[in-house]
């Protein structure tokens, strides 16, 4: 088991690999939606090969390194109704190099129109996101617009990391998303 890196592997001509880190199990009712989502980026129209990969957890097995694509963006996906996915982040988070941090680092909460039904605090994420200098974008997968629209900003995102955005890189992109994010008052209230 090793720390991912973020420059350890040459980038791939017109190509971009994203990773979706689940913080808990593949299987079960979240799967669907895990899936469509993938499914929803994969059928955006692009100008580039996308590699979607998807992990309960970190460390990645050090067994399959050599033939593991570079990673141009991390997605911690966060479950709001579990606090063993919260806790599964966190500590996938220290199998992350820092390099990731500038920029190629996103948390995605899922189910945040069910604000009754919340297991982890909203401070916590917000410090969390805050903490590892990343953006956090809230969504609910259930809901196929909302699902799109998450899609084609995961989508931006990771053709800003990869490089194939010229004139935007991805650290200078994450700070915009920074000063979106803290100049919304209504999820601090």
């Amino acid at each position: 088991m090793s720390t991912l890196t973020a420059f350890g592997k040459l980038p791939t001509l017109n190509s971009a690999t994203i990773l979706v880190c689940i913080g808990g199990q593949l299987v079960g009712t979240n799967e669907v939606f895990q899936q469509q989502l993938a499914e929803t980026i994969l059928a955006e129209k692009r100008d580039l090969k996308v590699n979607i990969h998807l992990t309960a957890s970190l460390p990645l097995p050090v067994e399959r390194d050599h033939i593991r694509p570079r990673i141009d963006l991390i997605v911690f996906m966060i479950k709001l109704q579990s606090k063993h996915s919260f806790t599964n982040i966190e500590a996938s988070l220290l199998h992350v190099d820092a390099n990731f941090f500038l920029g190629k680092v996103c948390f995605l909460a899922t189910g945040a129109g069910r604000m009754n039904q919340i297991s982890v605090e909203m401070n916590a994420i917000l410090k969390l996101a805050d903490l590892y200098c990343s953006p956090i974008l809230f969504c609910e997968l259930e809901c196929e617009k909302i699902r799109i629209t998450t899609a084609q900003r995961l989508l931006r995102m990771l053709q800003i990391c990869a490089g194939h955005l010229p004139g935007v890189s991805a650290l200078s992109f994450s700070s915009l998303m920074k000063s979106s994010i803290e100049d919304s008052s209504f999820m601090t209230s």
